[in-house]
């Protein structure tokens, strides 16, 4: 921040990061969120382990009845984060400048984008872009199957029966659906919060900040230790749920490549060979360490998508984007719709998961976009956190995921279809040119993501366990990095993805009331701001 910046900043509370810190054993830790976030992670991870077998029907239990419970809620409050983000747009409340009037920003757009987009998807783009449309395919193109009076089928909205073209339209608008505007507008509500208050009221840069305009000085007592605990939680199990699934994928890739067995004992090599990578990339800290490797992996997402494009059905991909787009703003209502749907199967299990799963995500991405967008306006800022990266997720869904379905339809490609999930890219790519080189591309790219995905996330949950201090001890960051990697291990073993996805809902459910609440927060601290600059 600058020093013109810093004059005009009017710090709304006297308060200072990491004022109630301890220092123990050269860690320099907030109490009480770091040991009680600590001590009931600590403990989860060993009744985890010592009930192995109730702990893998516990799981098998949760993620279903939480999103049969909390479908409805889940869906509008994804809805209220698009409508409110859309409205900052057009607002003159977009007109206010993250970081004061005279803020300039700290990167180029290029850069921004980059960071943006690299920071929001990860390893959900490998995992799901082509084994998502696939799936919607083949249960659109099934069409509604009903059973004792319950429909039994995992089909979009009708779905498509017998209509390869309709099934196609169908599997591409839910899936950018799932990747489109809603999952970046629950990010920029949490970026926006943290941006505002941190840099135009001089306040930590930690969770409970965002609630200052509605708990007062009271946000530093026990109702932010609960915010930002609840905000440690579902990080660490949003994060470990990506973990998973990167490790599913990258074992599933070097079984593809080389024959290295599929067990349970090669994904907990895989994580602890990952973690250890994490951990070097955390004590090289964050421009050498996971700005480097997003570098690198940005490179390698472009090459990538540039071969399936180039290599695939080219005019088939091009003209999809434009036809995916327009699917996608045809059926974004219907598929928004949380009342009186009969594809229950579909809302619950893909997007009262996944709308649990991003907004468990969102303090660690939000934190990292706010770092990055500093000197912003918030019409800038909204328009480019939702509709940038919107654009480039229906760029590559289009690709890998209509890439997938062409060879499905024009070329009878049965074993991508029927293949499981993680192994869905891999068998694509085996159609075109050079496969093996592009399917080390495509595991180099997991295992990246996957690293930089644990370095960053340990880099949040560190700076919200030290009160909002973003420079604490190295040791602090290495503790967190080391419990991801072992929480993932933890639920692998005690309930497979299943469980991942399960502790990923239950962290989420809560979080989405807290984020519903920092939007009335946001609201009341951007008209503040308002009323500030009108009366200057």
């Amino acid at each position: 921040m600058s020093d013109s910046d810093t004059a005009n900043l009017e710090p709304a509370s006297d308060f200072e990061a990491g004022q109630d810190n301890i220092q123990v054993m050269g860690l320099d830790v907030h109490n009480p969120v770091f040991f009680v976030s600590a001590i009931i992670i600590v403990g989860f991870v060993i009744l985890t382990l010592m009930f192995g077998e109730a702990s893998t029907a516990f799981f098998s239990w949760l993620r279903p009845a939480l999103t049969d419970l909390f479908d409805w809620p889940l869906l509008m409050a994804g809805n209220i984060f698009v409508l409110f983000s859309l409205a900052l747009i057009v607002t003159p409340l977009g007109r206010i400048r993250l970081g004061g009037v005279d803020a300039s920003p700290d990167y180029t757009y290029m850069g921004w984008f980059a960071m943006l987009f690299a920071a929001g998807m990860g390893i959900g783009l490998m995992f799901f872009g082509v084994s998502e449309p696939l799936s919607h395919y083949a249960s659109s193109i099934g069409g509604v199957v009903v059973e004792n009076g319950v429909r039994t089928d995992w089909a979009p909205l009708a779905g498509a029966i017998g209509d390869p073209e309709g099934a196609r339209l169908n599997a591409m608008a839910a899936t950018i659906f799932h990747w489109g505007l809603h999952p970046w507008a629950i990010y920029a509500v949490v970026a926006l919060a943290l941006a505002f208050f941190s840099y135009n009221r001089g306040l930590p840069l930690t969770l409970r900040s965002a609630f200052y305009p509605l708990l007062g000085e009271k946000v530093w007592g026990w109702p932010g230790h609960v915010i930002d605990t609840l905000a440690v939680f579902a990080t660490l199990f949003g994060l470990a749920t990506s973990l998973g699934f990167g490790a599913e994928q990258a074992i599933a890739g070097l079984n593809f490549l080389f024959g290295i067995e599929i067990t349970g004992t090669s994904k907990i090599v895989l994580i602890l060979l990952v973690t250890a990578v994490a951990l070097c990339s955390v004590v090289a800290g964050l421009d050498a360490g996971v700005k480097r490797l997003s570098e690198i992996n940005m490179v390698l997402a472009f090459i990538l998508l540039a071969f399936v494009m180039i290599a695939g059905p080219t005019v088939v991909i091009v003209t999809g984007v434009f036809e995916n787009t327009v699917a996608y703003v045809k059926e974004i209502i219907p598929l928004s719709n949380p009342f009186g749907r009969e594809d229950t199967n579909f809302m619950h299990g893909w997007t009262a998961f996944y709308w649990a799963w991003w907004i468990s995500w969102s303090p660690f991405v939000g934190m990292f976009i706010a770092r990055v967008s500093r000197g912003r306006t918030v019409r800038e800022f909204v328009t480019c956190v939702i509709l940038v990266p919107t654009a480039v997720s229906i760029i590559w869904m289009s690709t890998f995921g209509g890439a997938a379905i062409d060879q499905v339809i024009a070329h009878g490609n049965e074993a991508v279809k029927n293949s499981v999930q993680e192994v869905m890219l891999f068998e694509m790519l085996k159609s075109y040119p050079i496969t093996q080189i592009a399917s080390f591309v495509g595991i180099v790219l997991v295992i990246v993501f996957f690293v930089t995905s644990s370095d960053s996330g340990s880099l949040v949950i560190d700076t919200i366990t030290a009160g909002g201090k973003v420079d604490a001890p190295v040791a602090q960051r290495v503790f967190w990095a080391t419990f991801e990697g072992i929480v993932a291990i933890v639920l692998l073993i005690g309930g497979g993805l299943g469980a991942l996805q399960a502790a990923a809902v239950a962290t989420g459910v809560p979080f989405a009331a807290l984020l519903l609440l920092m939007i009335w927060s946001t609201y009341k601290g951007l008209m503040e701001e308002h009323r500030m600059l009108k009366g200057k």
